[in-house]
């Protein structure tokens, strides 16, 4: 292909390190579920940030530094987003006045359209075939039948891991360059923050739970349950402001192991008192 031609042999090189470190980039959990595979993408980009950024310190530290933040996509597919966050990081260390984040927000407008994509394609229409195929001949009784799925469907991923490289890479640069002057970049960057505090307010909605037991006697009549005096108040106050209290203990580097101790040592007094 054209554009594998145009990339010198370190660019090459780094491409195919990018690739092959694709293939444990999900072991790594650090952070739970507030970074996901964060460590994973960063340990999978180092190839590039090392080569870039090898005379500008500040600019690796904080390089490193985005992409210890939430980040999930499917794992064959992750070596995509990799190369263009690589082409970025790049422009970024040849330009003084990069808006670094942009590379934050394209991370994170591309995680879930590739997440699904790439899980749609492997998971459902890939292991499917290759299943169908590998279970014909096991049926018979032959060995063949987990070999062959085992090669069909990690033939498909590596094809997959290494071809969304090359092309993330190669086309990113040109993609983003374009969006950066007519200035679709800065929209994009905006459009990614409003998603993601629609996101962050629908999850603290839809996880953040708090109920209380307790009720307000009322002489000479039934007494009135305290939380459906808050729900008729502020539908889901108490949530909210114990969002934000730990999002403000975050922001004063207060250990996040810490908070949740917290939190379930304060949830465990509250049930022994029947406050919820």
């Amino acid at each position: 292909m054209k554009f594998m031609s145009d990339l010198s042999k370190e660019d090459r090189k780094m491409v195919n390190s990018i690739a092959w470190r694709s293939l444990n980039a999900h072991c790594s959990r650090v952070g739970g579920q507030a970074r996901q595979m964060a460590i994973g993408f960063l340990w999978q980009i180092m190839p590039a940030l090392d080569r870039y950024y090898k005379d500008q310190p500040e600019k690796k530290r904080e390089a490193m530094e985005r992409h210890v933040q939430f980040c999930n996509v499917s794992n064959a597919i992750y070596p995509f987003l990799a190369g263009i966050v690589a082409s970025m990081e790049k422009e970024n260390s040849e330009v003084d006045d990069f808006d670094t984040s942009s590379i934050v927000a394209v991370k994170a407008a591309l995680m879930g359209p590739l997440a699904g994509i790439g899980d749609s394609l492997l998971f459902s229409v890939v292991r499917v075939i290759a299943a169908s195929i590998g279970i014909s001949f096991a049926l018979q009784g032959s060995i063949l039948g987990p070999i062959i799925f085992f090669l069909i469907y990690n033939t498909c991923t590596m094809i997959l891991r290494f071809g969304s490289a090359y092309v993330g890479f190669a086309s990113g640069r040109q993609f983003i360059t374009s969006m950066y002057k007519n200035g679709t970049l800065s929209i994009l960057t905006k459009c990614a923050g409003m998603l993601g505090l629609i996101m962050v307010g629908a999850m603290t909605a839809s996880t953040v739970k708090f109920s209380t037991a307790i009720m307000i006697p009322i002489a000479g009549g039934d007494p009135v349950a305290l939380q459906s005096s808050l729900d008729t108040l502020f539908l889901g106050l108490v949530p909210l402001l114990l969002t934000f209290g730990c999002k403000k203990m975050l922001d004063k580097n207060v250990n996040i192991n810490y908070i949740m101790l917290g939190i379930l040592a304060l949830s465990i007094v509250m049930a022994v008192l029947h406050i919820v």
